[in-house]
C-alpha cells in the first residue's frame, strides 16, 4: 500500500499522515539561525520531550501544551518549513520525491533508518542539560541519504 505515491498529501487521512512521518526526531532537535547570514544550523539539543532511544516524543497528545514552540507539520505550513531536514518525509513528498528505501513504511520498521544515521537516536543530549545551543552545532541532521 504505497499511499503517498497513489495520493496527493491534501488528499491523506489523519492517519496516512502520521504515519507518512519517519520518527527521526530531527524536527525535534532545536536550531540557531546566524543574525548575520540567517543560514540555520542544527544542534544535537534536543526538545525535553525526545526520547534519546525511541526518537519520539515521550509526551505527543500534550506536546503543544508543555512546548508551545512546538510546530505541527501541515499541509498548510509545509512550504514555509524551510527548517525541516530533506531527509524529511513530509518535504521529501511535498518537493516531489519519493521515500527513501529506510523509511519504516517501506522498511517495516525503524531499524534502517537508526542503522544508516538517519535519526537522532543516541545522538542527542536534552536542551535543558544546555547552556550555549552555539557549542552544540552539528551536521549530521543535513544527511539525507536512500
Amino acid at each position: 500500500m504505497s499511499f503517498w505515491k497513489e495520493k496527493t498529501l491534501a488528499q491523506l487521512t489523519s492517519e496516512e499522515w502520521e504515519l507518512l512521518c519517519d520518527g527521526c526526531g530531527k524536527c525535534c532537535l532545536n536550531k540557531v539561525i546566524d543574525d548575520e547570514t540567517e543560514e540555520l544550523y542544527y544542534t544535537n539539543a534536543a526538545c525535553k520531550l525526545l526520547d534519546p532511544i525511541q526518537c519520539q516524543c515521550q509526551q505527543y497528545e500534550e506536546r503543544f501544551t508543555l512546548v508551545p514552540g512546538c510546530t505541527k507539520v501541515t499541509l498548510d505550513n509545509i512550504a514555509s518549513l524551510t527548517w525541516l531536514p530533506d531527509s524529511c518525509a513530509y518535504r521529501r513528498i511535498y518537493q516531489g520525491r519519493d521515500l527513501p528505501s529506510w523509511h519504516p513504511l517501506l522498511a517495516g520498521d525503524k531499524q534502517q533508518m537508526h542503522a544508516k544515521g538517519m535519526s537522532t537516536q543516541n545522538k542527542i543530549v536534552n536542551e535543558t542539560k544546555v547552556k550555549y545551543l552555539e557549542d552544540h552545532i552539528v551536521l549530521w541532521p543535513l544527511k539525507d541519504c536512500d
